[in-house]
Protein backbone atom coordinates (compact mmCIF):
# COMPACT_ATOMS: atom_id res chain seq x y z
CA UNK A 1 0.00 0.00 0.00
CA UNK A 2 1.41 3.26 -1.14
CA UNK A 3 1.27 6.49 1.92
CA UNK A 4 0.62 9.53 0.35
CA UNK A 5 3.55 12.24 0.93
CA UNK A 6 1.42 15.44 2.31
CA UNK A 7 3.91 17.57 1.36
CA UNK A 8 4.04 16.42 -2.57
CA UNK A 9 0.06 16.32 -2.55
CA UNK A 10 0.26 20.11 -1.42
CA UNK A 11 3.51 20.88 -4.18
CA UNK A 12 1.10 19.44 -6.48
CA UNK A 13 -2.17 21.34 -5.77
CA UNK A 14 -0.26 24.88 -5.44
CA UNK A 15 1.71 23.79 -9.19
CA UNK A 16 -1.47 23.61 -10.80
CA UNK A 17 -3.04 26.26 -9.36
CA UNK A 18 0.08 28.17 -10.73
CA UNK A 19 0.03 26.94 -13.84
CA UNK A 20 -3.87 28.28 -14.31
CA UNK A 21 -3.03 31.65 -13.89
CA UNK A 22 -1.97 32.33 -17.33
CA UNK A 23 0.20 35.53 -17.38
CA UNK A 24 -1.32 37.56 -14.40
CA UNK A 25 0.63 39.98 -12.77
CA UNK A 26 1.76 39.19 -9.03
CA UNK A 27 0.84 41.94 -6.45
CA UNK A 28 1.80 42.87 -3.09
CA UNK A 29 -0.40 42.34 -0.31
CA UNK A 30 -2.09 45.38 0.87
CA UNK A 31 -0.60 45.00 3.98
CA UNK A 32 2.88 45.54 2.50
CA UNK A 33 1.54 48.47 -0.77
CA UNK A 34 -0.11 50.23 2.35
CA UNK A 35 2.67 50.08 5.30
CA UNK A 36 5.99 50.65 2.35
CA UNK A 37 6.75 53.85 4.52
CA UNK A 38 7.36 51.58 7.61
CA UNK A 39 10.19 49.79 5.65
CA UNK A 40 14.00 50.02 6.69
CA UNK A 41 16.09 51.74 4.09
CA UNK A 42 18.76 48.46 3.65
CA UNK A 43 18.15 45.39 4.96
CA UNK A 44 17.47 41.58 4.23
CA UNK A 45 13.66 40.57 3.66
CA UNK A 46 11.55 37.18 3.23
CA UNK A 47 8.55 36.97 1.26
CA UNK A 48 7.36 33.65 2.83
CA UNK A 49 5.19 31.12 0.89
CA UNK A 50 5.46 33.78 -1.62
CA UNK A 51 3.20 32.30 -4.34
CA UNK A 52 4.39 34.79 -7.59
CA UNK A 53 5.66 36.72 -5.27
CA UNK A 54 4.53 39.86 -5.26
CA UNK A 55 5.56 41.02 -1.90
CA UNK A 56 9.28 39.82 -2.77
CA UNK A 57 9.14 42.17 -6.16
CA UNK A 58 8.31 45.15 -4.59
CA UNK A 59 10.39 44.45 -1.62
CA UNK A 60 13.35 44.08 -4.08
CA UNK A 61 12.19 47.58 -5.79
CA UNK A 62 12.76 49.14 -2.52
CA UNK A 63 16.37 48.25 -2.49
CA UNK A 64 16.05 45.30 0.26
CA UNK A 65 18.08 42.05 -0.24
CA UNK A 66 15.46 39.22 -0.85
CA UNK A 67 14.56 36.37 0.10
CA UNK A 68 11.34 34.28 -1.87
CA UNK A 69 10.57 30.79 -0.27
CA UNK A 70 7.62 28.62 -1.83
CA UNK A 71 6.70 25.17 -2.11
CA UNK A 72 5.30 25.30 -5.83
CA UNK A 73 8.55 25.12 -8.59
CA UNK A 74 6.34 26.88 -10.85
CA UNK A 75 5.46 29.46 -8.67
CA UNK A 76 9.32 29.85 -8.04
CA UNK A 77 10.37 29.71 -11.77
CA UNK A 78 7.57 32.63 -12.63
CA UNK A 79 9.02 34.80 -10.33
CA UNK A 80 12.68 34.24 -11.52
CA UNK A 81 11.82 35.41 -14.95
CA UNK A 82 9.91 38.22 -13.83
CA UNK A 83 12.17 39.14 -11.31
CA UNK A 84 14.85 39.02 -14.25
CA UNK A 85 12.43 40.86 -16.70
CA UNK A 86 12.30 43.72 -14.44
CA UNK A 87 16.16 43.21 -13.32
CA UNK A 88 15.60 42.63 -9.81
CA UNK A 89 17.56 40.70 -7.99
CA UNK A 90 16.07 38.48 -5.45
CA UNK A 91 17.07 34.40 -4.32
CA UNK A 92 13.76 32.69 -4.84
CA UNK A 93 13.63 29.16 -3.68
CA UNK A 94 11.59 25.92 -3.86
CA UNK A 95 11.63 25.23 -0.12
CA UNK A 96 9.14 23.81 2.73
CA UNK A 97 8.90 26.68 5.03
CA UNK A 98 7.53 24.05 7.62
CA UNK A 99 10.20 21.83 7.66
CA UNK A 100 12.75 24.33 6.83
CA UNK A 101 11.79 27.71 8.64
CA UNK A 102 13.62 30.75 8.76
CA UNK A 103 16.79 30.71 11.37
CA UNK A 104 16.52 32.96 14.25
CA UNK A 105 17.70 36.61 13.69
CA UNK A 106 17.85 36.35 10.21
CA UNK A 107 15.43 38.89 9.17
CA UNK A 108 14.94 42.31 9.08
CA UNK A 109 11.85 41.91 7.76
CA UNK A 110 9.15 39.12 7.06
CA UNK A 111 6.26 39.46 4.97
CA UNK A 112 3.25 36.43 5.22
CA UNK A 113 0.24 37.29 2.88
CA UNK A 114 -2.50 34.24 2.76
CA UNK A 115 -1.07 31.89 4.39
CA UNK A 116 -1.45 30.65 7.69
CA UNK A 117 0.09 27.74 10.03
CA UNK A 118 -0.29 29.15 13.46
CA UNK A 119 2.93 26.77 15.09
CA UNK A 120 5.21 29.02 12.77
CA UNK A 121 4.34 32.09 14.43
CA UNK A 122 7.39 31.83 17.32
CA UNK A 123 9.76 30.48 14.75
CA UNK A 124 9.00 33.95 12.44
CA UNK A 125 9.80 36.74 15.39
CA UNK A 126 12.50 34.36 16.75
CA UNK A 127 13.52 35.26 12.75
CA UNK A 128 13.16 39.08 13.25
CA UNK A 129 16.57 40.76 13.94
CA UNK A 130 15.83 43.16 16.93
CA UNK A 131 13.86 46.28 15.53
CA UNK A 132 12.77 44.02 12.68
CA UNK A 133 8.84 44.99 11.32
CA UNK A 134 6.47 41.49 10.57
CA UNK A 135 3.99 42.22 7.93
CA UNK A 136 0.81 39.46 7.76
CA UNK A 137 -1.68 39.57 5.67
CA UNK A 138 -4.36 36.50 5.63
CA UNK A 139 -8.20 35.42 5.32
CA UNK A 140 -10.34 35.35 8.43
CA UNK A 141 -13.49 33.57 9.04
CA UNK A 142 -15.84 36.55 9.38
CA UNK A 143 -16.51 37.86 6.49
CA UNK A 144 -18.85 38.00 3.91
CA UNK A 145 -18.99 34.27 2.33
CA UNK A 146 -16.47 33.68 -0.81
CA UNK A 147 -13.47 35.13 0.22
CA UNK A 148 -10.69 32.98 1.49
CA UNK A 149 -10.55 29.31 1.81
CA UNK A 150 -13.21 26.98 2.35
CA UNK A 151 -11.26 24.68 5.24
CA UNK A 152 -12.11 27.30 8.47
CA UNK A 153 -8.92 25.92 9.81
CA UNK A 154 -7.07 27.82 7.09
CA UNK A 155 -8.97 31.14 8.29
CA UNK A 156 -8.35 33.20 11.22
CA UNK A 157 -10.62 33.80 14.24
CA UNK A 158 -11.34 37.53 15.37
CA UNK A 159 -8.74 39.03 16.62
CA UNK A 160 -6.12 35.86 16.33
CA UNK A 161 -3.22 37.79 14.46
CA UNK A 162 -3.02 39.90 17.49
CA UNK A 163 -2.67 37.20 19.85
CA UNK A 164 0.06 35.28 17.93
CA UNK A 165 2.04 37.70 17.82
CA UNK A 166 1.58 39.11 20.98
CA UNK A 167 5.16 39.40 21.54
CA UNK A 168 6.13 41.62 19.09
CA UNK A 169 4.69 45.78 18.97
CA UNK A 170 1.92 46.42 17.27
CA UNK A 171 2.33 48.93 14.54
CA UNK A 172 -0.91 48.50 12.62
CA UNK A 173 -3.69 45.95 12.65
CA UNK A 174 -7.14 45.81 10.73
CA UNK A 175 -10.23 43.85 10.60
CA UNK A 176 -13.10 45.07 9.60
CA UNK A 177 -15.15 42.03 10.42
CA UNK A 178 -19.08 42.57 9.44
CA UNK A 179 -19.34 46.11 10.65
CA UNK A 180 -21.14 48.75 8.72
CA UNK A 181 -21.32 48.67 5.26
CA UNK A 182 -20.00 45.41 3.55
CA UNK A 183 -19.70 46.52 0.38
CA UNK A 184 -16.83 48.91 1.47
CA UNK A 185 -13.10 47.94 3.60
CA UNK A 186 -10.87 44.75 4.60
CA UNK A 187 -13.76 42.31 4.52
CA UNK A 188 -13.01 38.57 5.00
CA UNK A 189 -9.13 39.44 6.25
CA UNK A 190 -7.30 40.93 8.55
CA UNK A 191 -3.62 42.37 8.34
CA UNK A 192 -0.94 43.46 10.85
CA UNK A 193 2.49 45.40 10.96
CA UNK A 194 3.87 44.44 14.24
CA UNK A 195 7.88 45.49 15.25
CA UNK A 196 10.04 42.84 17.32
CA UNK A 197 11.49 44.89 20.55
Amino acid sequence: METKNPVNEQQQKWDARYLGVGDAVPHAARVLADNLHLLPATGVALDLACGLGGNALLLAERGLRVAAWDLSPVAIARLRETAASRALALDAEVRDVLAEPPAPESFHVIVVSHFLERDLAPTLVAALHRGGLLYHQTYTREGPGGVGPSNPSFCLEANELLRLYGGLRLVAFREDGVLGDLSRGLRGEALLVACRP
